[in-house]
């Protein structure tokens, strides 16, 4: 049976689209500080993370799938930007900018595989089953482990109060609580604590 040329040339047409991930920065440095961190960067580390740390996660999970969530979680920023977790503006459309981009870029590849790749990416999006809930785990760990790596540049830049860490890490504990518990006292009040990130729990 012969390659079908249409399918495999959709699918080197997203392949290629892709690379587009690689630069797409994101506000984390990486673990040196020398510069920050593009979406490819941010999301080969959080699969790896996931191989590694999937032990910890409140339920057992596919890990597979997990992984291949994540490898795609963030292709929509390739049309859409990154949008910093704590720019409030910028939020208010992310949602809206994040469809249209899913639609063209899954859009690219055959059928069947635009159909698997956006539910997996809607799947993550909606952060409800343990696969999910775990990557989104990924998602906030990866960056707060980079931003102790850093002596909390990125927070030290953008002046980040710990009660908008707090509440982007609402979630967090869903896929893992003992990930969640280790960040949280290890890199969230360690760096309150240095005077890194500002806290207005007192205020």
């Amino acid at each position: 049976m012969g390659m079908d040329l249409e399918r495999f040339e959709k699918q080197l047409a997203f392949i290629k689209e892709i690379d587009k991930e690689k630069q797409i920065f994101r506000q984390t440095y990486i673990s040196d500080g020398t510069r920050k961190e593009n979406d490819a960067e941010h999301a080969w580390h959080m699969a790896i993370m996931t191989l590694l740390l999937s032990e910890y996660s409140n339920e057992e999970i596919d890990v597979l799938k997990t992984i291949r969530m994540i490898l795609i979680h963030d292709v929509v920023e390739i049309d859409a930007g990154d949008t910093y977790a704590y720019d409030e503006v910028a939020k208010t459309t992310q949602r809206e900018r994040e469809e249209k981009a899913a639609d063209r870029l899954f859009g690219l590849l055959p059928e069947d595989q635009a159909e698997e790749l956006r539910a997996l990416w809607e799947e993550f999006e909606t952060g409800e089953t343990k696969e999910a809930k775990f990557a989104r785990t990924m998602d906030n760990f990866q960056p707060m482990m980079l931003n102790d790596a850093t002596d909390g540049k990125a927070w030290v830049e953008h002046q980040v109060a710990v009660s908008k860490i707090l509440k982007r890490n609402e979630r967090t504990p869903r896929g893992s609580e003992e990930l969640w518990n280790y960040g949280k006292e290890n890199y969230i009040e360690k760096h309150v604590n240095l005077g890194h990130i500002i806290d207005d729990r007192r205020m």
